[in-house]
């Protein structure tokens, strides 16, 4: 099966394209906090009345979640919320200072960890001090992750009573093989009613985040998983292949390799996946999402990609909010410290709490909006230095069905949805002079 051999042929170690140049690229060096508040607040005052878009990271679980590669903190001591509510209110007021004023928010994301670890008064009051206090029509770009077992009526009630329309359950697989092994688990039962009583309460848009190529997953359970998914109906699916990255997450290290489906048993159970969506009516959306007919995410000329990943939303800036949050501008990036203690002694000094980030030259400005447009569109237009350069690659690419190139456009074709990131990686000058080490990225499939 051609497919197949494609899969294995380019399953190799590429960036996942979040931002670009890619995080490990970022020349952390010749950043500085000073840098990137200059940046900010001169990007706001050339349009001070431009929205924005924020996204909030809510790392505490109450418990590890092993397979999971996400900036988390576990404990079931609650008495951190409000510390941590007081630092993410602390970090908006300074924000707030250096836009100058409060500024109009279009785009909001709760993520984590696990946002409904929260009580939903101190998320109420927290909301309040960014979104002020009085009630809010619902918004399509507002939305929240949320654990099956600890979201509760009043976390759907008071969230939705801000603004927001979207949930996002995260399930994974239900077969209880794989629960155990990644130490997370929910029926299919517990997520139908948690479901259907946030469309009750008129959530218009519930996402469901599935993995595949995790231990103990076999062909026959995520079908099964996938067929009790398709029945609830949710609006949107994410469809992400499994990072195995224990050198970096110890979690994983509860199983080892040999419990992982192989290159081709994980190849098997992407294309099963995805044949099925398909089947069922879905559509592709760029990477790794799907939609139902009439979803907005579906315009893919309005797409657009950031770190919270697909969007209609274009905003200049994005501001990341808590441990590990990344912010972006047109021409810059930056992190926040990863460690929940080390964010906190910032703000509790005064000051935001960059750890680090990357100012963009005129090269880093021309690859990202070609990438995205790859990302979001399918189609980009190099230049004549480029094509001469690229031509060896990109002429595989093209004997492979993956694109088409004529005329310095460069297009993706159906099969080379499958491959955004290979061909994205074609154009990435800083992946092609860096040492090609399995530690860097996780694989394309």
């Amino acid at each position: 099966m051609k497919t197949l051999a494609l899969l294995d042929k380019y399953n190799r170690p590429v960036p996942r394209y979040t931002s670009y140049p890619a995080m490990p690229f970022w020349k952390t060096d010749k950043f500085t906090k000073e840098q990137w508040y200059k940046n900010v607040s001169e990007t706001y005052a050339a349009d001070p009345e431009q929205p924005v878009s924020l996204y909030v990271h809510l790392p505490f679980c109450e418990k590890l979640c092993t397979y999971c590669a996400c900036n988390t903190h576990i404990t079931r001591n609650h008495q951190v919320e409000r510390p941590y509510l007081e630092a993410l209110t602390a970090e908006w007021n300074l924000y707030c200072s250096l836009l100058g004023k409060r500024p109009q928010i279009t785009e909001l994301h709760l993520g984590g960890g696990t946002p409904t670890f929260f009580a939903p008064e101190n998320l109420a009051s927290f909301l309040r001090t960014v979104l002020g206090p009085e009630p809010r029509a619902a918004r399509e770009a507002f939305s929240f992750e949320g654990h099956p077992l600890n979201t509760s009526d009043e976390h759907l009630r008071i969230l939705h009573s801000f603004g927001f329309s979207r949930f996002s359950i995260g399930i994974q697989d239900f077969d209880p093989r794989v629960e155990y092994l990644i130490n997370r688990f929910q029926t299919p039962e517990q997520v139908q009613r948690l479901t259907l009583r946030a469309r009750e309460l008129g959530y218009t848009s519930v996402n469901f985040d599935l993995v595949y190529g995790l231990p103990g997953q076999t062909r026959e359970g995520l079908k099964k998983t996938i067929g009790e998914i398709i029945a609830m109906r949710p609006d949107r699916i994410a469809f992400y292949s499994y990072a195995h990255v224990p050198w970096k997450k110890p979690g994983q290290r509860r199983y080892t390799s040999a419990d992982l489906p192989d290159g081709a048993a994980k190849i098997a159970l992407q294309l099963a996946g995805r044949e099925m969506f398909l089947e069922a009516g879905y559509r592709d959306i760029g990477m790794d999402h799907f939609a139902l007919p009439g979803d907005a995410l579906l315009d893919h000329a309005r797409l657009h990609r950031n770190f919270m990943g697909y969007t209609l939303q274009d905003n200049k800036i994005l501001i990341g909010l808590g441990a590990s949050a990344i912010s972006e501008t047109p021409t810059a990036f930056a992190q926040n410290e990863k460690a929940v203690a080390a964010y906190q002694d910032s703000l509790a000094a005064g000051t935001l709490p960059t750890e680090k980030g990357h100012l963009q030259d005129k090269q880093d400005l021309y690859l990202r909006r070609q990438i995205m447009e790859l990302m979001c569109q399918g189609v980009t237009k190099l230049n004549n230095l480029q094509s001469a350069s690229l031509a060896p690659a990109i002429s595989d690419l093209e004997a492979d069905g993956l694109v088409r190139f004529q005329d310095n456009v460069l297009e993706v074709q159906a099969a080379g949805r499958l491959f955004l990131r290979n061909i994205c990686a074609v154009l990435d000058p800083y992946l092609h002079g860096a040492q090609q080490d399995t530690e860097r990225f996780s694989k394309a499939v």
